[in-house]
């Protein structure tokens, strides 16, 4: 156990789904896992490990931004010793090439986040996912005949900004969405020789103003929930 996680480490299989909202987790568990067990519901960050077409998997909230999926995918693969951790989520797309409901395969953030400074002294401002992830990612999509954008991600701290012009993200550093996890799970992953990856869904369009409402970001997005299951079978 940790302070964060009350399932023992039996109870966690080696490769865990991260959705934000511990909602989304019960919806995964109740909607596609079979012999599902509630391993962990600590400050309400749901865990559940069940079996998905014979393969165990544990799919366990993150909570929104770095400092709450840096704790736990850091406890994971730290503590738990989980080998793989994909973070499902949703995002806002910063072009009118993307839409709503598009599936974004994230190759690479770009964050100015202080969050691998602060945990071990890192600089580095774009971090890689897991080619061997995303291999498996791309082949599944094609497989089902999912389109999918392997692109980088804006990485941000703070939702409300007042600062970080969308056009300029997309235009200078080549992010064409933003979400605010993908930097802490990266980097926890590359200092501790693990494998993560991330696959979004665009909930909003910050140059079009198109946008889902929560009840559709917390039950609509399953395109991106079976693509991810699928790919690890």
């Amino acid at each position: 156990m940790t302070p964060h996680n009350e399932a023992e480490k039996k109870d966690i299989a080696k490769t865990v789904i991260m959705p934000g909202d511990p909602r989304r987790a019960t919806f995964i568990a109740e909607n596609y896992l079979e012999n599902v067990k509630l391993v962990n519901q600590v400050r309400g960050m749901l865990a559940y490990t069940g079996t998905y077409k014979n393969k165990e998997v544990t799919v366990m909230a993150s909570g929104m931004g770095c400092p709450s999926m840096g704790i736990y995918s850091y406890e994971l693969f730290k503590f738990y010793d989980v080998d793989h951790i994909i973070r499902i989520g949703s995002c806002g797309a910063y072009t009118k090439e993307l839409h709503l409901y598009d599936l974004i395969l994230v190759r690479e953030c770009y964050s100015d986040s202080s969050y691998a400074k602060m945990q071990n002294g890192c600089e580095d401002k774009v971090l890689t996912s897991s080619d061997l992830l995303n291999q498996r990612i791309k082949n599944t999509a094609q497989q089902k005949g999912f389109p999918l954008s392997e692109r980088r991600v804006y990485s941000s701290d703070v939702f409300y900004g007042e600062i970080v012009d969308p056009v300029k993200m997309y235009e200078e550093k080549d992010c064409v969405a933003v979400e605010m996890e993908s930097f802490a799970l990266f980097h926890n992953a590359k200092v501790l020789k693990k494998g993560a990856t991330c696959v979004l869904t665009v909930s909003d369009n910050l140059i079009t103003k198109e946008e889902t409402t929560s009840n559709e970001r917390e039950k609509s997005f399953t395109r991106m929930m079976e693509l991810v299951l699928d790919s690890i079978v």
